[in-house]
């Protein structure tokens, strides 16, 4: 009875009182005197209030089973459903269930989920931002997912489908490569940027015989027998396409350049102008460092007449001079355009002018950019002259472009009336002093130029820096407009009836 009543106290502290109370009443068993079997009278009960009632439940629960294995312990046991969870991780490539689990059940499953799984499992029934994010991360080091809507789903099925057409080489490669990616794809996809086309891999060129005739058109065998991976199927198949930006060219080529590598084909021009004329969705189309001359501009330019959702085009960095000019001009009052990029061309003065008589009826364009071609006065007064009339224009780049006074006293006429536009560069052109100060006294009227660039442009010091105070207060105003528009609003109402009895 000892041992039972010590090993119970080891057991249940909670207990060691009661117990040392049961052996003080039960008399000499426990006695420090030792037993007393003379006076078994003696013993004196335990008053009623001192007894625990619950005595028998506690002795029930001082009863343990100890385990002969001292690291054994329930815990280490894994629940069912955790026995399930990983049997269908490890088999989610065969038999992939997910939308049948509960939320927890799910979000487990997501988390441990390799992102090594096949595509044709994982595209349509995965949309945890989560496990596209893991599948990122180990294709690509750098990531910008502000690039892609925010969305990590919509930023890999992007890149993995520009990685499939920068290595796609025509005649080599299993066009089913990219056209078995679509039914995957086609409901995220939203832009396309390629920076790359790999041209047909040429064979050694035939030995000619000494009779062949030379009076062959050389400009047959320029061009490739088979050219550039041809989009159209792609982009038909895209239903949410909103951005094409292509540059058909090579990168890295190293010590196999040939400019070949880099020739935009007139059958590659005339399959890019039916594919963006198909595709209705297509809101930005960039066409860069290609080569694009006149020819193949316009042939580019006339397929987007009257598209009904194109909103920017840039032809950036060609070979594009008037006649390709015109046919952007063209393009303005025959679309909704909203930016036209034309920079680093080819563009003179009558191109130019071209482009300002369309400026001045247009209410479609906010930002034209013209930077680093030679309009010279010609085609900026030209421009200025439009710029009076045109009120929906907010940004104007003419940068590098050889204009001097002449232009710059136009503009300043143009300043003192222009209420719309808010950023006008012309960066290294030749202004000269009296354009300066010119330009100067149209700002003093102008309460709307936020951004007004002159660097390299022969203009005085003084004057730039009190061009730069008027920026400033315009600045600091629409900044106060921001804050408190409805000050500004009241301020102009009030002002209203005072104008129209004076």
């Amino acid at each position: 009875m000892q041992d039972t009543v010590t090993t119970s106290a080891l057991l249940d502290p909670s207990h060691s009182s009661v117990s040392t109370q049961d052996k003080s009443s039960t008399g000499g068993h426990t006695s420090s005197t030792g037993p007393q079997p003379s006076k078994p009278s003696s013993i004196t009960p335990v008053p009623a209030k001192s007894r625990n009632p619950n005595s028998g439940a506690n002795f029930r629960r001082m009863r343990r089973i100890i385990a002969e294995d001292p690291e054994w312990s329930l815990a280490i046991v894994p629940l069912l459903t955790e026995l399930c969870i990983q049997h269908i991780i490890k088999n989610f490539h065969r038999n992939p269930i997910l939308k049948q689990l509960l939320p927890e059940h799910q979000q487990k499953v997501l988390n441990h989920l390799s992102p090594d799984l096949p595509l044709a499992v994982t595209a349509n029934l995965i949309d945890d931002e989560n496990y596209w994010l893991r599948c990122c991360m180990q294709r690509w080091p750098v990531c910008h997912v502000a690039e892609h809507g925010g969305s990590w789903k919509r930023m890999f099925f992007e890149r993995h489908l520009e990685n499939l057409l920068k290595h796609f080489i025509p005649g080599t490669t299993d066009p089913a490569v990219i056209l078995d990616l679509l039914p995957l794809c086609r409901n995220y996809v939203r832009r396309v940027h390629v920076d790359q086309f790999l041209p047909p891999v040429r064979l050694p060129a035939q030995p000619q015989t000494g009779d062949q005739s030379d009076s062959g058109s050389e400009g047959e065998m320029e061009e490739p027998a088979v050219d550039h991976y041809q989009l159209g199927d792609l982009v038909a198949g895209l239903s949410h396409l909103e951005e094409l930006d292509l540059v058909y060219g090579v990168k890295d080529c190293g010590m196999n350049f040939e400019w070949n590598l880099f020739l935009f084909t007139y059958r590659d021009c005339h399959s890019l102008a039916a594919t963006i004329k198909a595709c209705h969705t297509l809101k930005i189309f960039k066409l860069t460092q290609s080569k694009v001359d006149d020819e193949k501009a316009r042939i580019i330019i006339r397929s987007l007449l009257d598209h009904p959702v194109l909103e920017e085009l840039d032809l950036s960095h060609n070979l594009i001079g008037d006649r390709g000019a015109r046919g952007a001009a063209k393009l303005l009052n025959h679309s909704r355009l909203r930016v036209l990029n034309l920079a680093n061309n080819q563009v003179r003065g009558p191109g130019a002018q071209s482009l300002a008589h369309a400026l001045a009826h247009n209410t479609n364009l906010v930002s034209l950019n013209l930077r680093l071609n030679c309009i010279e006065d010609e085609g900026g007064q030209a421009l200025a002259h439009a710029l009076q009339t045109n009120k929906c224009l907010t940004t104007l780049h003419l940068g590098g472009n050889e204009l001097s006074e002449p232009t710059a006293t136009l503009l300043s006429q143009v300043l003192a009336i222009n209420t719309t536009l808010t950023s006008i560069n012309l960066s290294c052109n030749h202004i000269g002093l009296d354009g300066g100060k010119q330009l100067l006294e149209g700002m003093s009227d102008n309460k709307t130029l936020l951004e007004f660039d002159l660097r390299l442009s022969d203009v005085a010091q003084e004057s730039e820096y009190l061009i730069g105070q008027a920026l400033y207060a315009n600045r600091e105003a629409a900044r106060q407009r921001a804050l408190n528009p409805s000050h500004f609003m009241s301020t102009i109402t009030a002002s209203g009836p005072e104008n129209s009895v004076g």
